[in-house]
């Protein structure tokens, strides 16, 4: 009977059964296991960063795509088998990068703390790090615990990666599913202000928007020129864009500025506009302090989701591999 209301908790609180494990993180979970964990995992990011300034986007993108599909388990980690095509492989994966990073990351964590530190809290602190590196003070704070999944589709991860393409109503039904609202919706979108956008994920609202090979009219005309002038037709899938074109490598709030002006580079950007709500909370946001404040909230509130704790899942010793 216990058991049945947890699950019946679950479904009320969460919306789905699998976003509910009844675990939980802390602060410091490694303490008293792994003393200097968050420190090693900090120094390799930032030595990382430093000489490769596009890992804070490709971190935060990756960790966003990793807990959207099973919770936050580093299943987006895991390379392919034989028997089995894993989520990386998924087509909003393939332009996932800086696995390699996150592999070398762990395997520094391992020389001195073997088989204790997860790949899935290695690539959240990793995320956190890479981003708040230039503000040399952590932007949001990173509860530990998480244990790595042992199971990674590439079906899945098509059905729970928010597309680019979506509209309003899709948008806030992913993220409803996963335990956010609107509001996370409208704030984890600034996500946005770094990192760049590969042609063939707007480019139907360039040229085909409607199937009538016309435009996109919600588009700044003046942004859609620029755009065309970049993305020349709507196969291309190896030229990309900065999503915030004002400030691609620096994390600010401009990204809401760039919304404002119709110059969302996704269908999924411009659709903050397309409710009353999620305006409001877009000019919320024009405010540089409350962003970042609600950043931080929301961020902390998505690394929670589909906790794998306590004795369920593993700690792998490699991230692309189960042991």
């Amino acid at each position: 009977m216990r058991s049945q209301a947890l699950i019946l908790v679950c479904m009320v609180v969460f919306g789905v059964v699998g976003t509910c494990h009844g675990g939980s993180l802390k602060k410091g979970f490694y303490n008293n296991t792994c003393p200097n964990a968050e420190a090693i995992i900090k120094n390799a990011t930032e030595k990382r960063v430093a000489s490769d300034p596009t890992l804070p986007a490709r971190f935060l993108r990756m960790h966003f795509h990793d807990c959207f599909v099973r919770g936050c388990d580093a299943s987006v980690l895991l390379n392919s088998t034989t028997n089995n095509t894993a989520e990386k492989d998924a087509i909003p994966n393939l332009t996932l990068a800086g696995f390699d990073v996150i592999d070398d990351i762990k395997a520094e964590v391992e020389k001195k703390c073997p088989n204790v530190v997860s790949c899935a809290d290695v690539l959240a602190l990793a995320a956190r790090d890479a981003v708040s590196f230039k503000f040399q003070t952590p932007l949001w704070e990173v509860l530990t615990g998480r244990r790595d999944g042992r199971i990674s589709r590439i079906s899945e991860a098509l059905a729970n990666i928010p597309s680019p393409l979506s509209n309003f109503t899709t948008l806030v039904r992913n993220f409803t599913s996963k335990g956010l609202n609107v509001h996370d919706l409208v704030v984890l979108s600034g996500g946005h202000t770094i990192g760049v956008g590969h042609c063939n994920t707007f480019s139907s609202r360039l040229y085909n928007f409607t199937g009538r090979s016309d435009q996109d009219p919600s588009l700044n005309p003046t942004y859609a020129s620029f755009l065309k002038t970049q993305c020349g037709n709507l196969s291309d899938n190896t030229t990309f864009v900065p999503m915030d074109p004002a400030s691609a490598l620096k994390f600010d709030n401009n990204y809401y500025v760039t919304v404002k002006q119709n110059k969302g580079l996704f269908q999924s950007d411009a659709a903050l506009l397309a409710n009353k709500g999620s305006r409001k909370i877009v000019d919320e946001l024009l405010d540089s302090k409350k962003f970042f404040t609600e950043f931080a909230q929301a961020m902390k509130r998505m690394g929670a989701i589909g906790l794998v704790t306590g004795n369920e899942g593993e700690i792998r010793k490699k991230c692309s591999v189960v042991n």
